[in-house]
């Protein structure tokens, strides 16, 4: 337990004997205030009791049992201050790793999901990163995460390019990278005059597809679109085909128990005349058209019917996919594949599902929330999240892959990697330039698609999205190389971190542990808001601190903060404080997917 958390407890406790449901709030004191942290719950009892909150809270501070780090309380008129116990307090920082327990339950995401028909673009760019983000900080807050990638390998798109490469006589020689040829005869059949035409050979292949017995080649084109994710470091644990999910049932499954709610029905005349709708106006208010059609009137499902049956699965409701291996992730673990022709496994059965899908499918998916609901699973429903993110313009345009107004993703990543080495100074005397260029041009690439709120749109525009300067992941990855190459040099020196004297630390160090301390409530911020922006902040926060702490000077002019030079116990004491530091620095990166250069 952290300190705030065992503050809160020790509130909590303190005003149990009023037998009120009050949320206790623990905040750091601004810096003008006396104390460290502070809470003003008395003002949330004053109204409920009737009394004054000063009083109220010179009560708390009589009766409360100050937790372990904690040296005293102190009334500030009706709010509680606290004051750490700065020895206890750095040493706990210090020297206790954080390592969150085990939590129960399984956190199944759904990213990428992207048509096997052409090159990922950079509209599926956010789709990715967001989702690996997340998976990441999931796991490094304890959670276990499967990670699952929808391919829809029976839609249109698929079969558009798979009859173009037939249609025009393409031969692959090789080049380009085989998903952007394909994406090529994609383009180039959307802007032949004569495609209605070829309306009937395009028809055919969807049955093909959806027979399965053209697998194969959609296995070429995952394999491409797997090179890209994993040049990104985002991994998967398993791709869940759509003909599978058509072929296990689990669509008329849905449907049947979608047939028992007075919600849905089969219209008789009308419009909807012979479909089975959804009436939603029960759920969702204000909607011109409250019906939803879930299957239509000549027996095809829509994708929201299809992604109701997927969901049921998701959490375990229905059984019927088997599974094989696929290939293997950089990582080096095994990425499995549904397939008819597989083996039972323990996939999906999950307690939360989060589906990373942009806004413009909102309506949908909170149909498909609802699902569960309806068939008596309200526990499903109330885990079912629809990570919603607005989409991608490309320098102030709309992304058309049909189109061909779009930039590939493989395109950014070359284009960040030279920028990286651009940009950097005395790249060249680097042991391992290549490696630096690598993690500094994903650094900032991944940082600039994490850093706004999901529900904000994105214009990707070169500069900013490949900035290396300002408040970037490079900032960050500096400072945490700053701190590494201060622990070589105590290294070099033959100093260790035995004989530390937390009692000697400053404010200055004391200041740099506190921003240390959020990194477990802002994990669960994150997580509280399925958005990694949180953590974006919180790194720029703790590099800016670092640095600060870094360059401190004295009263004289002089450095403020030396740990090499610094006197014995002192010394020790902030190297030890550097270290925490630094893990947590490589903590929050690696749950934004981020790695820190070896030298810059």
């Amino acid at each position: 337990m952290n300190l705030k958390d065992a503050l809160r407890s020790a509130v909590q406790q303190a005003i149990s004997h009023h037998g009120l449901e009050i949320e206790v709030a623990i905040q750091e004191t601004p810096s003008d205030k006396p104390g460290d942290y502070g809470t003003p719950v008395a003002f949330q009892l004053a109204k409920a009791l009737k009394k004054n909150p000063v009083q109220i809270a010179a009560e708390i501070k009589d009766s409360i049992q100050l937790p372990v780090g904690i040296a005293r309380a102190e009334n500030v008129g009706p709010y509680l201050n606290f004051f750490v116990d700065v020895p206890s307090y750095v040493k706990g920082l210090t020297e206790d790793d954080f390592a969150p327990g085990q939590k129960p339950g399984k956190v199944l995401i759904e990213h990428t999901s992207v048509n096997p028909n052409k090159e990922l673009h950079v509209g599926h760019l956010r789709n990715v990163v967001l989702g690996d983000a997340m998976s990441r900080i999931f796991r490094a807050n304890g959670y276990n995460v499967e990670v699952q990638n929808y391919i829809d390998d029976t839609g249109r798109q698929a079969a558009e390019s798979l009859f173009a490469r037939a249609h025009y006589g393409a031969s692959y020689q090789g080049e380009p990278k085989y998903d952007h040829w394909l994406g090529e005869l994609y383009v180039k059949l959307n802007a032949d005059p004569q495609k209605a035409d070829l309306e009937p050979g395009i028809r055919e292949v969807m049955h093909k597809l959806e027979a399965g017995e053209l697998r194969t080649e959609i296995e070429e084109v995952l394999h491409a679109h797997l090179e890209t994710c994993h040049a990104l470091g985002a991994e998967y644990d398993l791709l869940v085909w759509e003909s599978d999910i058509v072929g296990s049932g689990f669509l008329a499954k849905a449907m049947k128990i979608l047939e028992e709610s007075p919600y849905c029905s089969h219209p008789t005349e009308g419009k909807y005349a012979g479909c089975f709708v959804m009436d939603v106006s029960s759920f969702i208010s204000g909607l011109e058209d409250p019906y939803l059609v879930l299957i239509r009137s000549d027996g095809t499902a829509t994708y929201t019917a299809k992604d109701i049956g997927q969901q049921f699965w998701k959490f375990g409701l229905f059984e019927g996919l088997t599974y094989k291996p696929f290939t293997t992730e950089p990582s080096g673990k095994t990425l499995y594949t549904t397939h008819p022709d597989g083996q039972p496994g323990d996939f999906a059965h999950a307690t939360r599902v989060i589906n990373v899908i942009d806004v413009r499918q909102s309506l949908a998916q909170r149909i498909v929330r609802l699902a569960p609901a309806i068939a008596g699973h309200q526990d499903a429903a109330e885990n079912s999240i629809h990570l919603a993110y607005e989409t991608v313009l490309l320098e102030g345009q709309t992304i058309s892959g049909r189109k061909g107004i779009t930039v590939s993703v493989d395109e950014v990543i070359s284009e960040a990697r030279i920028r990286a080495k651009t940009a950097l100074k005395d790249i060249a005397k680097y042991q391992d330039p290549d490696e630096v260029a690598e993690k500094v041009g994903l650094g900032a690439l991944r940082f600039s698609m994490l850093r706004s709120e999901p529900n904000r749109q994105i214009d990707f525009r070169w500069d900013a999205a490949l900035a290396l300067n300002g408040d970037t992941a490079p900032y960050v990855q500096y400072a945490a190389v700053r701190a590494q190459t201060i622990l070589k040099k105590a290294q070099e020196a033959g100093l260790g971190f035995e004989g530390a004297d937390y009692s000697k630390v400053t404010d200055y160090e004391l200041a740099l542990l506190k921003v240390v301390a959020r990194f477990p409530e802002v994990l669960d911020m994150c997580i509280r808001d399925t958005s990694p922006h949180h953590l974006v902040q919180y790194a720029l926060d703790l590099a800016t601190e670092l640095n600060g702490w870094y360059n401190k000077k004295d009263k004289d002019g002089k450095p403020a903060t030396r740990v090499i030079d610094a006197e014995p116990g002192l010394r020790e004491a902030r190297l030890n404080i550097v270290l925490r530091v630094r893990k947590t620095l490589e903590q929050v990166l690696g749950a934004l997917g981020i790695g820190i250069p070896s030298e810059m």
